[in-house]
């Protein structure tokens, strides 16, 4: 099988690299389209694949298109290649906002399936998210595999979307926004800046890996929380001042935001 991503930003690049150094697909029958011969040639360098300026010729060999361009030229794209798409072929949209069903308008005849991912694709560690009409669709499950190159994807109904675009996206700014904290109270304590966040940011790192095996957080908190001690008189001040309420509250704020804005 063939595939053509259509943008090769930050996010494409990202993809690319994912795909390319996978078993799923040669680099060879991956072709990238955009309109910045920089990029193209920093891509073509970097992960073997084709390259093209031309969105019309990316697409004419592949059974997957993915399109990770800015919502602004979505409408643009989609009017240059649709009458040159083949019914059998298959649109992934990394478009934020914009449903299945908003595609289809323009491509009526043509499978779309949704991949929401983060900005953490770039170090190939990625929360993403699909979805489509039919999430029981086989291709849906490829997708998975697919953007499972960059990070961890998983399957969700499209009603989802704008809670996973808070909780797997706007997440990574309040998670970051904790460890600048952290990072800052351990100035406070003596640690250099960039000594307190290096530890910062491997306790991270290892505090999210005691529950990727479905471990609840509470069930780590007290493996590390002893009676009297100073974890526990952490916790309790860190309560008193909101914490845990201020986080919810964010987040539903978020979740508030973008439920206003159209689309799903």
């Amino acid at each position: 099988m063939k595939v053509t991503v259509i943008g090769s930003g930050n996010l494409g690049k990202s993809i690319i690299s994912g795909l390319a150094s996978s078993e799923l697909f040669d680099p060879k029958n991956i072709m990238v389209a955009d309109a910045s011969p920089e990029n193209l040639e920093i891509i073509k360098e970097q992960a073997g694949v084709s390259v093209t300026s031309n969105n019309v010729e990316a697409i004419k060999d592949s059974k997957w298109i993915i399109l990770c361009i800015q919502p602004r030229i979505l409408e643009i794209v989609l009017d240059e290649i649709k009458e040159h798409l083949r019914d059998d072929q298959i649109l992934i949209s990394t478009v934020t906002g914009v449903t299945t069903d908003e595609i289809n308008e323009f491509v009526p005849n043509n499978k779309v399936i949704r991949a929401m991912p983060n900005t953490a694709a770039i170090q190939q560690q990625s929360m993403s998210f699909i979805c489509a009409n039919n999430n029981d669709d086989e291709d849906v499950e490829f997708v998975r595999k697919m953007f499972g190159t960059i990070g961890k994807a998983i399957i969700i109904e499209q009603r989802l979307m704008k809670p996973a675009t808070v909780l797997g996206a706007s997440g990574t700014a309040f998670f970051l926004r904790f460890l600048r904290a952290l990072t800052q109270g351990g100035v406070q304590m003596g640690f250099h800046p960039h000594e307190a966040q290096e530890i910062v940011a491997q306790v991270a790192i290892g505090a999210a890996s005691l529950i990727e095996d479905g471990t609840q957080a509470e069930v780590e908190v007290d493996n590390v929380t002893t009676p009297q001690g100073c974890t526990i008189e952490g916790l309790n001040a860190m309560e008193h001042n909101g914490m845990s309420s201020s986080v919810i509250k964010g987040v539903m704020a978020a979740y508030d935001k973008i439920s206003n804005i159209n689309g799903q």
